[in-house]
This record gives C-alpha cells, sequence and structure tokens, in this order.
C-alpha cells in the first residue's frame, strides 16, 4: 500500500484498505460500501501532488479511512469533433494530448504535469494552473459526481449535460458503454468547460490582485476546486486548436524591471496575447543545467509520452531500496546522477552565454503573425548595458523552454544526491498581484543565510512563481517555511497558486466554506488545509499532525 498511502512528495498515513475500481460502477459501490460503513473515503489518481492531499496524513482520523485509487477507469470520448472531450477518472493529461494530437487540437495543458501521468479530473479537482497564457486554470463547470449530503446519504448528481437517465447504475453503466447520441447531448446552458474570462482578467495589469491561484472564488464551482470533497467519475471539458507557426524570443537582463515593462507592454498592447512566458533566474538555470540534465535529455530524446512508465518504474525502484536496511530510496537518484554528470552539457552556446551575461532570464512564445510586434518591443528596449535578446532558432526555442522544466525537478534532484548536506526542499508556488512591480524576491539576510540554494522560476505573465529552497543542515524545516510564509503574507501573496493547499497550507476562509458546502458530513479527504478531520466539522483539539519533509525521489513538474 505504500505507493498509494506514502505522497509523491509530502505526506503519508494509515489506511484500512485501498481500493482498486476497475469501472466507474465498480467505483460507485465501493463509495456506497464506504459511506455505509461510516468511513472516511480518500479518492486518489496518479498520486502526483505536491502537498500531500491525495494521501492520509497521519493516523489519528476518528474513522477508518479507504483510499480508493481511480488510475484503472481509464476512457475519454471526443464531442463535436473533438472540440471537447468527456474524460473519465483514470484518464491522464498525455493520453488526452495523445488523442487530440491527430485532430490538431489540445488539451488544456501539454508538457508538465502530463510527464508524470497526472490525471484529467485531478487537474479540475486542484484549480491546477499552466504555463498557456491564453487558458488560465483548468476549470469546467460539467462535471458527473457523487456527493455525501448532510444526512450521511451518497447521491450522484449529473452535471454534465448529457441525459443518461434517472438512478445511478443506469448513469454510469451507459456513460461506459457510451449509450448516448447527439440528442442527449446538451451545450451545457449558461454552464462553461474551461475559463471563458482568463484572457481579460489576466490583461488587468493594474489589478492588485492575482490573475490565478487555486483558492479564487472565481473558479471555485462543483468538481472545480473541490479536493477531493466529491467523488467525481467524469468531467466535460474544452479543448484547444494547437498552434502551429510560432516563435521564441530569448530576453536577458540584469534589471528586473526590464521584465515588468515588457510584460505590462505585452499584455495591455498586444492584439493578441503571447502563447507562453516563463522565467528563470541564473542560480535556477545553474542548478537545472546539472540536476535536471537527464529530463532534459529523456524528454529531448523520448518526448513526453514514455516518461510516466519511466517514472513509474523508477518509483518502484525506490520503494524496493527503501526497504533494504543498508540503503535509501536515494541511491537511485545518485545513481542517475552520477551517469549525467558524465553527459556533456546539451544546451545551445547562446543560451549559456546569456546565462554567463545575466542574471534574471525570460523566454516568450508568440504566434508568427505576432513576432513583428514583438520584435519592435524588445528593439526599443535593446540593447542596453542590462540587457539583451534574440530570437530563437527551432533548436534554441525548444531547449529554452525544455531547460525551464526541468528545473521543476533540480532542486529534489540536489537535496536526494545531497542528503549529508540539507534539511530538505522548501518548495512554494505563489501568486502575486497583477500590478506588482517589485516580484523578485530579497529575502532578509539572517533567513538567506539558511539556504544553500534559491530557486525561482514561474510562468511570469500570470505572476505565478516556483521557488525552491533547499535548506542547510541543523534548520528547523518547519520553522523555516513558517517565516517564509509569513513574509509572503507581508508582500499580499497568494499561496499555493496552483498545487493545491493539500496538508502544506491553511485553506482560507472563502476555501474552507466551500469545502463545507460541498461535504457537510466531513467524510471526503477531510483535513486539507488544515481543517478539522473530524465528522461534521467537529472543532479539533490536540496537536496537529506533523510529518518530516520527505525523502524526494521523483522529478516535480511545472504544469
Amino acid at each position: 500500500m505504500r505507493r498509494f498511502t506514502r505522497g509523491y512528495r509530502y505526506g503519508q498515513g494509515a489506511a484500512v484498505a485501498v481500493a482498486l475500481p476497475g469501472t466507474l460502477t465498480e467505483m460507485w459501490r465501493v463509495a456506497q460500501r464506504c459511506v455505509a460503513a461510516d468511513a472516511i473515503i480518500i479518492t486518489q489518481a496518479a498520486n502526483t501532488g505536491l502537498t500531500g492531499g491525495s494521501t492520509p496524513f497521519g493516523d489519528d482520523y476518528d474513522r477508518p479511512v479507504v483510499v480508493i485509487n481511480t488510475m484503472r477507469i481509464k476512457s475519454l470520448h471526443l464531442l463535436a469533433d473533438g472540440r471537447q472531450v468527456l474524460a473519465f477518472p483514470g484518464t491522464t493529461l498525455d493520453e488526452l494530448e495523445t488523442a487530440l494530437l491527430p485532430l490538431g487540437r489540445e488539451p488544456h495543458s501539454v508538457i508538465g504535469s502530463s510527464c508524470l501521468g497526472a490525471s484529467v479530473i485531478g487537474g479540475i479537482c486542484n484549480n491546477s494552473g499552466g504555463s498557456l497564457i491564453r487558458r488560465g486554470p483548468a476549470y469546467t463547470e460539467l462535471a458527473l459526481y457523487g456527493r455525501v449530503g448532510a444526512d450521511g446519504r451518497l447521491e450522484l448528481v449529473n452535471k454534465l449535460g448529457i441525459g443518461l437517465g434517472e438512478d445511478p447504475d443506469t448513469i454510469l453503466s451507459r456513460l461506459e458503454r457510451r449509450d448516448y447520441g447527439a440528442s442527449d447531448i446538451d451545450d451545457g446552458g449558461d454552464k462553461v468547460a474551461s475559463d471563458p474570462d482568463y484572457p481579460r482578467h489576466i490583461r488587468d495589469v493594474d489589478a492588485a490582485t492575482p490573475a490565478r491561484y487555486n483558492a479564487d472564488p472565481r473558479c471555485l464551482h462543483d468538481a472545480a476546486g473541490s479536493a477531493g470533497r466529491l467523488i467525481v467519475f467524469a468531467v466535460r471539458l474544452d479543448t484547444f486548436a494547437a498552434e502551429k507557426d510560432t516563435r521564441v524570443f530569448y530576453i536577458g537582463t540584469n534589471d528586473p524591471a526590464d521584465l515588468t515593462a515588457i510584460r505590462r507592454s505585452m499584455l495591455a498592447d498586444q492584439a493578441s496575447l503571447p502563447i507562453a512566458a516563463e522565467y528563470i533566474h541564473r542560480e535556477a538555470f545553474d542548478i537545472s543545467a546539472r540536476y535536471g540534465k537527464d529530463t532534459y535529455l529523456l524528454v529531448q530524446k523520448l518526448g513526453t509520452r514514455r516518461l510516466p512508465r519511466l517514472f513509474a518504474l523508477k518509483s518502484r525502484i525506490e520503494a524496493f531500496c527503501d526497504r533494504l536496511p543498508f540503503t535509501s530510496a536515494s541511491i537511485v537518484d545518485r545513481a542517475m546522477q552520477a551517469v549525467s554528470e558524465l553527459i556533456p552539457s546539451p544546451l545551445p552556446v547562446r543560451l549559456k552565454a546569456f546565462r554567463d551575461r545575466f542574471e534574471h532570464h525570460l523566454m516568450v512564445k508568440v504566434s508568427a503573425e505576432d513576432a513583428d510586434a514583438l520584435r519592435t518591443l524588445l528593439s526599443t528596449l535593446y540593447p542596453n548595458p542590462s540587457g539583451d535578446w534574440f530570437e530563437c532558432n527551432r533548436q534554441e526555442g525548444s531547449a529554452a523552454f525544455l531547460h525551464r522544466f526541468a528545473t521543476a525537478g533540480a532542486a529534489i534532484r540536489y537535496d536526494s544526491v545531497h542528503r549529508s548536506k540539507t534539511e530538505g526542499v522548501i518548495a512554494l508556488d505563489i501568486a502575486l498581484a497583477r500590478n506588482d512591480r517589485d516580484w523578485f524576491e530579497t529575502l532578509p539576510a539572517e533567513l538567506a543565510e539558511r539556504f544553500i540554494h534559491k530557486l525561482y522560476y514561474g510562468h511570469f505573465f500570470c505572476h505565478v512563481f516556483h521557488q525552491d529552497y533547499l535548506l542547510r543542515k541543523g534548520f528547523d524545516w518547519h520553522a523555516t517555511k513558517a517565516e517564509m510564509l509569513a513574509l509572503l503574507d507581508t508582500r499580499q501573496a497568494r499561496y499555493p497558486a496552483e498545487h493545491n493547499v493539500g496538508h502544506l497550507y491553511a485553506a482560507d476562509g472563502s476555501l474552507a466554506d466551500h469545502y463545507r458546502s460541498l461535504d457537510p458530513c466531513n467524510c471526503l479527504n477531510p483535513g486539507i488545509g488544515k481543517t478539522s478531520r473530524l465528522k461534521y466539522w467537529r472543532d479539533q483539539t490536540g496537536p496537529e499532525p506533523r510529518t518530516a519533509p520527505m525523502e524526494f525521489t521523483q522529478a516535480e513538474t511545472a504544469p
């Protein structure tokens, strides 16, 4: 049961059983049995979350815990010639991306979580973000889900916009058989299958609130943002036309204000939004170049489609090694890093030259028709004493974004390889206000000296940043993290931005109220967001379970 009760990056706990249903009907019947037995249900897909929210946490729940893993329930239905898709609980982003490729369409997210096999429904339940500027957080109002009411009874709610009957067995069996036709599908009425307001929302560069974050009340609706408080059987989502002709521009500067000017100008003035704009700091660049090199090469040589199986195999080997008395799971990372050190750097020459010259790096991908406007903008700013830019060829553009992607696992690899030097990784993902011009963090000296390395990278135009801190040996992980969050509070940042609260973060009032409204009996994934773990949300007394930061064994991915 280890891989089902131990979080991918954080948290672990006890369960009396793990169920692996193979159909929607089996999943429904397992849920019925659990509810009838007054058991807690934790619904889990690929367990690739970063904050421990898809596993038990500790062993002091007031009822028995059952984990329902949904990864055997794989199916997806293409609707309206692929303009929409209906996804089952075990359907992964990678599988959806593969199915849409021949149609010239894409899911909400492309490279990122798909590489570890993250599920489509998991993204919806966590309001996961993404690097693609025009699409915003994963969102839909069209879903089929189970809900436990205040009376303790389990009901099936069909808001898919597809007529499937009235009783649960009929609805689920018809959906599994795809026993419905065009006449049974409506257009959803006023319900949407993606976030239609995000392009306008992100353009408001003078707003004092973030563009997106998990607990944004704007995107909390039924399954969207439910975080395990509903049992989600299917979701209906929009897909997007794939960009066929793109250009990548690489900007380097020693003045963060330069990047602020580019961001504000492009969001406020461009006729169309750029496709993506990713930031990476020099220190993150260096750590990724060394400790993310094998991830870079695996994606470059094998593509993303084979990575879920490779990471699954790695996880099994690590689990085996962890049980041996003379070794640990980190031996796998150490072996992989030793091989990686023998391979020359695959990064293009111009990227490495900019690393030597500049501290801050921004890569912007635009449609071909928008390239002239960006060339004109950059030519008015550079070259100057603080920065410069160049237009990437196809190889450089691919390498720039792939290197940025590999950054997300670099701190984990460093920690695993240098365990004698570190107390773990404090990994934060934060959302800054859209009008925040002082986006680059400057830590107090006393706090900064606790870290071996600080890695800053993120989705720059969304003002969503990933900040990984490698803590020096001898410092308290929990206390230091609390101080970091207190500093973010003074900056009025929102966190987490796209990985959800899990058991790492406290849910704010509106998010906790959302959880209460979905799960009044508090029997579905109780305790997330540091809320009550007790039935009917009774007040929790006594110390909250504390779990030490886990030994990081797999590469994190940027959503």
